[in-house]
């Protein structure tokens, strides 16, 4: 793929590119945001660094990919601002460290999410991505077409036992406005990108069992699928700056924020992008099973 606008630089073998150059404050051409666009679902995750957005610029620019979800189903969002998600970790958030995709837990899971930094420790907090994509390419004949036939059920409640361990009252808290409003949805283990056509584990830390399966054999089988999503070759890891966005695409990618920093403070914005209804191989969408996510999905309101 050439581009003509762009000075792409991509990060690791299978995921990932750094886009230079490129003021997201700007009135960016439509030219420009095509090949952005490009851009995101060849490499998957895309970077920017040295940007100087506020919440409002970061809202815009997201807006120019289609509409926002409000900032996020149970959680509620930035004070003034709808569609942004504040990420004070320490502070507002719980750590999400481990392999997830936004959002898997509603019928229409985010297009892709734009995540802005504003507070870095000075070691320490990266974030990792996978390619579903690869990961679904480097399974063996057999194991594909298994996957190919599985729907799985994803949903924000957590674990009964992992709930029940002792935590944190902050952690307790956080996760009860996380669950404030429990859903749950069937998706196809394998997912049909929607623009390029390929195909791509759709799984992650929502999943909670796979239908027709006992929770046990649901367990293993996921755990197997999700080795080949993590394998190191087919990852990407961040060491972010204060002004660093990354843009990554939620139907081909999963993503872990490292929690190895401490008490030190991490501080991050996240916009997400409306998506379609996710279709397996066989053609057929993902369905909600509890809870209604449309208010979610609604159109955001421009401010004037």
């Amino acid at each position: 793929m050439t581009y003509q606008h762009l000075e792409i630089k991509p990060v690791a073998g299978r995921i990932g590119a750094k886009i230079l150059g490129i003021d997201l404050s700007a009135n960016l051409s439509d030219e420009i945001i095509s090949e952005i666009r490009q851009a995101l679902i060849q490499y998957k995750v895309i970077f920017f660094r040295n940007q100087n957005l506020d919440a409002n610029g970061q809202v815009a620019f997201a807006r120019r990919f289609g509409e926002i979800t409000t900032a996020h189903p149970t959680v509620p969002s930035l004070a003034g601002h709808p569609e942004v998600l504040d990420l004070n970790y320490g502070k507002t958030a719980s750590r999400a460290n481990n392999w997830h995709t936004d959002v898997t837990f509603v019928d229409r899971p985010p297009l892709g999410s734009i995540l802005r930094a504003l507070v870095i420790p000075p070691y320490g907090g990266d974030t990792i991505w996978a390619n579903s994509v690869t990961a679904y390419q480097d399974l063996p004949d057999d194991l594909r077409h298994l996957a190919n036939e599985l729907w799985a059920v994803h949903s924000n409640a957590y674990d009964y036992a992992e709930a029940a361990v002792n935590l944190p009252e902050d952690v307790k808290a956080y996760r009860a406005i996380f669950t404030s409003t429990v859903y749950e949805t069937l998706h196809p283990v394998v997912r049909v990108h929607p623009e390029s056509g390929e195909r791509g584990l759709f799984i992650g830390g929502f999943v909670r069992q796979i239908r027709g399966l006992s929770p046990t054999e649901s367990a293993d089988i996921i755990r197997l699928l999700q080795s080949y999503v993590t394998r190191p070759e087919n990852t990407v890891r961040w060491r972010w700056q204060v002004g660093d966005v990354a843009f990554w695409d939620n139907r081909a990618t999963q993503h872990y924020a490292v929690a190895d920093y401490g008490n030190q403070p991490r501080h991050v914005q996240r916009v997400t992008i409306v998506g379609d209804t996710p279709v397996g191989v066989n053609g057929q969408q993902s369905q909600a099973v509890k809870g209604d996510s449309s208010a979610y999905n609604q159109r955001v309101a421009v401010a004037v």
